[in-house]
Formats: structure tokens, C-alpha cells, sequence
């Protein structure tokens, strides 16, 4: 009996957990985008920008090298190791309000990780070049296998795609320790107000973490139920 069935070679029930896939990322990417709006029309306490705060907690958190500077678009913002700069969106590098700040702050959280040598954080860096492969190349390869009916390319692009929900685990604690770092410090320099539009912000920015690590393990476990129990036929 070949590997395949359905359209192109793929049954329905692929297609039915890359729905569910759509519409839980959809409601994450919806929950965020409606909390961040919320708390950015909300003046934070503390003082300063969102560039002005990162800068003072990357100050206070030992990691005075790294840069600040604006990126396009909107919540694209990013620590970037390579060039040891954080990346923040224009909004939130001029902005001074609620969401800005925490923002801001929670990717100087990132770089403070690095700057630690916090353990998660490390793993997911050296996990970076393998899973740059793995994301891009686990799909055609599996489209491949069934295809032509090759169980070996099927087992490699599952294993690949296994490295790729490896890295989402791991990317959750690196969030939720930067996310921490964000709250606590804006509890220490702002007012209740900061806090609790910082811990509201980055709860809804670290669900859509959660939401894609659920649905990479809902797919993975498919996979491996499809086809982790057979051999070549």
C-alpha cells in the first residue's frame, strides 16, 4: 500500500491540523495585536521613551554595548546577536507609552540574556543554523518521500521537523525569562500602572510562542502516528 493518498499525495487529516494551525495563530496574532493597541494609548509612568527605558535597563543589566536602533514595520521588534543591537519598531523606540516601554524593555531583556549567558538562551543560539535548515527543507522533503513513496525521506523530514519543535520548547523559556525581566524591572522604576500594562502586553506576545508550539507538536504527533510505525512498503 503506497504512502500516499488524498490530494497530492496528502490525506485530509494534514490539511484539517494545518487549519487548526491557521485559526489558533490567528486568534494569538489577533489577542496581541488588540492588547498591545490597548496599552499604547496608555502614558507609561516611568520616564522616557521606549529607547530611553531599554537604554537604562540594558545599562543596569550589565549589557551597556549593545546599540539601540529603529526598524521598519510594526512589533518587528528583535534582538539581533550578530550585530548586538536591538531592533525596536518606530513606534515603540519614540513612544512613551505602556506598551512601548514594555516592548522595548522585553527585547533588552534578550540582551541581557545574552550578556548572562542565560542557559536557554544559549541553546537556542547554537540551535539557530540547524534549524535554518531544518524549517526550510523538512516540507519538501516529506512531499518527496510520499511522493515517491520513499519511507527514508519521510523518516528524515519528520526528524527534521522534530529539531524545528525542539527549538519553539526551547524558544518559551527564553521568552518568558525576557518577558520576566521586562516586568520586573518596570516594577522597580515605574508605577503599578507600568507593571500591570507590561505583564498584560507580554502575556498576549508570549501566547502566540505557546499557540505555535502547540500546533508544532499537534502536526508532529500526526506525523509520527501517520507514519512513525511503518516501514518501507
Amino acid at each position: 500500500m503506497p504512502l500516499y493518498y488524498g490530494f497530492y499525495g496528502v490525506d485530509m487529516g494534514y490539511y484539517l491540523i494545518a487549519l487548526i494551525a491557521l485559526v489558533i495563530g490567528g486568534l494569538a496574532q489577533a489577542y496581541i495585536r488588540s492588547t498591545y493597541r490597548k496599552w499604547s494609548q496608555v502614558d507609561a509612568q516611568v520616564s522616557g521613551t521606549g529607547a530611553d527605558v531599554a537604554r537604562r535597563m540594558l545599562a543596569e543589566g550589565g549589557a551597556t554595548g549593545v546599540g539601540i536602533t529603529r526598524t521598519p514595520g510594526s512589533l518587528t521588534d528583535h534582538y539581533d546577536p550578530r550585530d548586538n543591537m536591538l531592533h525596536l519598531s518606530d513606534d515603540n523606540y519614540r513612544g512613551a507609552s505602556v506598551a512601548s516601554v514594555a516592548v522595548a524593555c522585553h527585547e533588552a531583556g534578550h540582551a541581557i540574556q545574552a550578556a548572562r549567558g542565560f542557559g536557554f538562551y544559549r541553546l537556542r543560539t547554537a540551535l539557530v543554523p540547524v534549524v535554518s535548515i531544518a524549517q526550510q527543507g523538512w516540507v519538501i522533503v516529506l512531499v518527496l518521500g510520499i511522493f515517491l513513496n520513499m519511507f527514508g525521506l519521510v523518516k528524515l523530514a519528520i526528524a527534521l521537523f522534530a529539531v524545528a519543535v525542539l527549538f519553539q520548547l526551547v524558544t518559551l523559556p527564553v521568552e518568558i525569562d525576557a518577558s520576566r525581566r521586562a516586568v520586573a524591572y518596570l516594577s522597580a522604576v515605574g508605577g503599578g500602572l507600568d507593571e500591570k500594562g507590561a505583564r498584560s502586553v507580554l502575556t498576549a506576545a508570549a501566547l502566540t510562542y505557546v499557540a505555535a508550539a502547540l500546533t508544532s507538536i499537534i502536526q508532529l504527533v500526526y506525523l509520527l502516528g501517520r507514519y512513525g510505525g511503518r516501514g518501507d512498503e
